[in-house]
């Protein structure tokens, strides 16, 4: 009762018309950023920074807050739109969002993501008010060997689902491996496949990565195959979902946020690895498999829903701990201690109001973007009516303008064309991109945590399966790696004396 009572009083403070106010601006600025490959809501809080210095803590952390779930929708629409994800977040959305476009369905999928941002947002939030305590809890005994388990989990679970085999699958997910490597080692500081300079010591962020692969590859395929296939431009499609759309989306929908939240609250969770793992579980629940690397609505709405509730996960951390799952929860810490504010267990007793006036801005953000969104589907898939030239010329240029950005370093810009032309090639021989993105994601922070464990357990490999949780995934990964020769084993071969009693008749 105490807490509906102080979320109560949180509404009063959030439905301010200044408070309001800041609220609108921060879902506006974060849908109009998170379009733009490359600037995500990481960035685009850390830019109004300096500008927030003159203003009421609340009001801040209100637009911050709108700024994070806005990007969030805003990085799924340049997902299903351009395949261009302009948020890590986004990047499992366009697996089936992008063929949906490209069926003429771009304004469903829009739909589709809008609605699952907004289910995902309100039982993430509403879990936010009731099992912050307990997830917080939950979050601190989690351990090494039990972090490594998820990510291999992770790993496993989308190169196999993805491409047209598992080979191809891990040689993507090992491409990606291979780029996280780059960089200073964090615990000896041993430069690795850095070739002497200077500039690839920090590594290379994953940002110009994902934009790289995903942005300029697509578009130099795209730009490849015009001179010889004549592009014509795509159906925008009917702007509402239809009675099958929603039967479909119904169970991704609330499925997501279970995934997401949990996942988003853990230290090193976010919203990458729930999102992969919705994605997986809708393909495998689904009946229509056939219809997933085409346009699969339940593709959409998993992830979506998923990525929405995981933001809500990641702020429960930030707020009940201190601690910081993503970039955009850091650069919000950062904000925090900016007014001299810390956040961690004191600080709902210290900073009542503000606390519960940020949570009370969530659930007023989520109905912003589902009122402005929604309506604008058919808008924003106008953009698929752009001739193809300059559209994927424009991609070029805001991919180039996020990854410079990113950093301010030319290098950048050099490497962005370089993965850019992996990403031509790993087209071009059949590898699936996103298993390369996964690798440079969660590589680094798998191999750090599996020396961790190792290093707890002086180097003994039952280090890793030394808690109840890691052996319930590496079970699941041992399922998924041998469900299809168990499926084959277990197919019933026709009989050849039938086939022939029905040929003699």
């Amino acid at each position: 009762m105490g807490s509906f009572a102080s979320l109560m009083d949180g509404f009063g403070t959030a439905l301010t018309p200044v408070n309001l106010m800041y609220a609108v601006i921060g879902v506006l600025l974060g849908t109009t950023i998170g379009v733009l490959p490359g600037i995500g809501a990481a960035m685009a809080v850390a830019l109004l920074l300096p500008i927030t210095y003159g203003l009421d803590p609340t009001g801040a952390f209100i637009m911050f807050a709108g700024i994070y779930y806005g990007s969030m929708f805003g990085g799924s629409t340049t997902s299903i739109l351009l395949n261009t994800p302009g948020e890590t977040a986004s990047v499992v959305t366009a697996i089936e969002g992008n063929p949906m476009a490209k069926r003429g369905r771009g304004s469903q999928a829009l739909a589709t993501a809008a609605v699952g941002h907004f289910v995902g947002g309100l039982i993430g939030t509403l879990l936010l008010v009731l099992l912050a305590p307990a997830v917080a809890k939950l979050a601190v005994g989690i351990g090494a060997p039990d972090f490594f388990a998820i990510m291999l989990l992770a790993f496993i679970s989308v190169t196999s689902v993805l491409g047209k085999s598992r080979i191809r699958g891990f040689a993507s997910l090992l491409i990606g491996l291979a780029i996280g490597l780059i960089g200073l080692d964090e615990m000896t500081g041993q430069q690795r496949l850095t070739f002497g300079s200077l500039h690839l010591s920090d590594g290379i962020d994953v940002v110009v990565v994902a934009v790289a692969l995903f942005a300029v590859g697509e578009s130099l395929w795209v730009a490849a195959h015009l001179r010889r296939i004549q592009a014509e431009p795509i159906p925008v499609g009917r702007p509402w979902l239809g009675r099958d759309d929603v039967r479909r989306s119904w169970r991704p929908w609330l499925r997501g946020p279970f995934i997401g939240f949990p996942f988003g609250a853990i230290p090193a969770g976010g919203a990458e690895i729930p999102t992969f793992l919705s994605y997986v579980t809708e393909r495998r629940l689904s009946k229509r498999k056939d219809e997933f690397g085409k346009g699969a609505i339940e593709g959409v709405a998993g992830p979506e829903a998923t990525a929405s509730a995981s933001a809500s996960g990641t702020l429960t951390s930030m707020l009940t701990l201190g601690l910081p799952t993503t970039a955009t929860a850091a650069v919000m810490l950062a904000a925090f201690q900016q007014y001299g504010i810390q956040p961690g267990p004191l600080l709902f007793e210290r900073e009542s109001g503000l606390v519960w006036a940020l949570i009370a801005s969530l659930f007023i953000a989520l109905v912003l973007l589902l009122v402005l969104n929604l309506p604008l589907a058919p808008v924003w898939a106008k953009l698929l009516r752009i001739p193809r030239p300059y559209l994927y010329a424009g991609i070029l240029f805001f991919a180039s303008v996020g990854a410079y950005a990113v950093s301010g370093d030319v290098v950048d810009l050099i490497v962005l064309f370089i993965i850019g032309l992996l990403g031509l090639a790993m087209r071009r021989y059949g590898l699936p991109v996103l298993p390369a993105v996964i690798g440079v994601i969660l590589g680094p922070a798998a191999e750090q945590q599996l020396r961790r464990a190792l290093q707890i357990s002086d180097g003994s490999i039952s280090g890793l399966v030394n808690t109840p949780m890691s052996v319930i995934v590496y079970v699941l990964i041992v399922a998924i790696l041998a469900w299809p020769l168990i499926r084959r084993l277990t197919r019933r071969p026709a009989a050849p004396s039938s086939e022939r009693e029905k040929i003699d008749a």
